[in-house]
């Protein structure tokens, strides 16, 4: 599976948020609602979540494993990165 596109929308006035991203895989399968946070070593990648009535987030959309999870992360802060 690949990535074929990423968009980043910024967002203004927010202190550790600071951007939507949304992915394409294989011009087949779209994912919305990825936060760029700003974090104490440098941007990450949030995935996509929902509130649940205690309080607490899930996440909608998550990699299974690690090598996917890197891949998504650096495509994402790469191209939030050249938008800078």
């Amino acid at each position: 599976m690949r990535i074929s596109e990423v968009k980043i929308r910024k967002v203004e006035g927010k202190e550790k948020f600071k951007a939507w991203a949304t992915i394409t895989f294989d011009d087949s399968f779209r994912i919305h609602g990825l936060k760029v946070i700003e974090g104490k070593n440098g941007p990450f990648v949030a995935m996509p979540s929902r509130k649940l009535p205690n309080g607490e987030y899930i996440d909608t959309a998550y990699p299974l494993n690690e090598e996917l999870r890197e891949t998504i992360q650096k495509e994402i802060i790469e191209e939030y990165m050249r938008e800078e």
